[in-house]
């Protein structure tokens, strides 16, 4: 029967789910991301990579609405490119968080992203910023998405400050393998990307090459 309000499931709110991570090491930073993007019980992408570049050696994971943190992060990455022609050189860490944090703040009510910021730069090497409707704070790692209440016991147990930088991709690997497990918003691939002062890498993980916990 049609009537004046719609379907119901116009008017509901779709939860979405993912699971990202980043981490710093003495020298450059570690990103991690599943690749599944789900509306509500509905699995509607099952390998978009949600590690998006802002600049040449600072990247962002992008959690929330997709639509709404791919914008942020395309917009990000324009005035970064400015303002990188206008300073002459590669912009800082802080300066893309800033303006992640500056747009999230400005558009707080239309959009639902929350975009972790890492990379690095000349002056302060690797970085990790979490930042989240106004908020900035630099951290040695952050998580986010729906998958990262399943593992934040895990990586507060696991974490070690001085890990080199196969240990922090170990470390990223196997704290998405969990919540990927867990999860059921998250789960496809697992992306990774490690940046230091001489290169940026990618890496994609196929889900039969994660590694496996005693009760999987």
């Amino acid at each position: 029967m049609l009537d004046g309000t719609g379907p119901e499931w116009l008017s509901e709110e779709v939860k979405t789910g993912t699971t990202i991570i980043a981490i710093e090491y003495n020298g450059g930073v570690v990103l991690g991301s599943d690749s599944r993007v789900s509306a509500g019980a509905s699995v509607v992408n099952r390998v978009m990579n949600k590690l998006s570049p802002l600049h040449d050696k600072i990247y962002c994971a992008l959690s929330g609405s997709a639509a709404d943190a791919q914008t942020i992060a395309e917009m990000v990455n324009y005035q970064l490119d400015v303002h990188s022609m206008e300073i002459g050189e590669d912009p800082q860490v802080r300066s893309a968080a800033t303006l992640v944090k500056n747009i999230s703040y400005k558009y707080k009510e239309e959009l639902s992203a929350h975009l972790i910021v890492a990379g690095w730069d000349r002056r302060d090497g690797g970085q990790v910023f979490a930042t989240l409707k106004g908020l900035i704070t630099r951290q040695p790692f952050a998580v986010g998405g729906s998958g990262s209440s399943y593992v934040y016991g895990f990586v507060d147990a696991e974490y070690r400050r001085g890990m080199n930088k196969e240990d922090c991709q170990q470390f990223v690997v196997n704290t998405l393998s969990l919540a990927m497990s867990r999860d059921g918003s998250s789960g496809g691939v697992a992306y990774i990307v490690t940046i230091d002062e001489h290169s940026t890498e990618e890496k994609v993980i196929l889900g039969n090459d994660l590694p496996t916990f005693f009760d999987q």
